[in-house]
Order: C-alpha cells, then structure tokens, then sequence
C-alpha cells in the first residue's frame, strides 16, 4: 500500500474508535438520551452497558493492526444494528438531536467497512487457517 492511502486509512480508523469511544461517557454515565434510547428498544441497562462494552473492544480492536479486521467487522455490526434500531424503532431523530446519533453510527458503519474492506484478505487467512488446524 501506498503511503497516502495507508494515512486515509488511519484517519479511518481513528475516526471510526473516536465516535465509538465518544459514546461510552454517555452510556457508562446513564445519561437521558441512552436510558431513554434502551427503554424504548426495551433492553435497558443491560443492553447500554453490553453495548458500551462491545463499543469499547472494537474501538481498541480497530486500532491494534493485527486485530484491526476484527475491530472493524465488530463495529460493523453494532453500527448496523444502531441504523436498523434507529430505522424501525427510534427514528432518526431521538430526543431533538437533529440526527446527530444516526449520522454517527452511518459514518462509523462507513468507516468501519473501509476497514474491514482493505483488511478483508487477513481476516480469511486466519479463518483458513483456524478451519486447516481444526
């Protein structure tokens, strides 16, 4: 890879664990906005601490070059739950934040399928080899 391309990767990454990462104060903390995002999906407050937990892992994941493919297809599927969540059940909408949690998650999602994307062929390789050794 070339050198531009593996900085806009980075900034990727970076980007994708910042908003992951940004969210845990707010989920951690119990702030209104999350108990009122779980209440309504009807798995508060396991479900917003499980979900900070897993936030958490995959922000570090996504950062750690070896296990970047991991933290980025975590993320990529917490982020498409939040937008199918969002979609079905809250709105994009939530609590008069103009969007701003929805659009988040989208560019998180985006971000992470960069990721997952680029790192694609690690990711089978240790696969195969998992399924070789078993």
């Amino acid at each position: 890879m070339k050198t531009p391309f593996i900085i806009f990767l980075w900034v990727v990454k970076v980007i994708a664990a910042l908003i992951m990462l940004q969210t845990l104060f707010f989920k951690f903390s119990g702030a209104a906005e999350s108990v009122y995002i779980f209440t309504k999906v009807g798995i508060e407050p396991w479900g917003r601490i499980g979900t900070g937990i897993v936030e958490l892992i995959a922000s570090f994941l996504i950062l750690i070059p070896r296990s970047t493919w991991l933290g980025a297809f975590i993320a990529v599927g917490t982020m498409a739950g939040a937008i199918a969540t969002h979609l079905t059940l809250l709105g994009i909408e939530v609590m008069g934040d103009n969007g701003q949690l929805f659009y988040m998650a989208v560019i998180t999602l985006v971000c992470s399928l960069i990721v997952l994307i680029t790192e694609r062929e690690k990711a089978l390789n240790l696969i195969k080899q998992y399924l070789i050794k078993s």
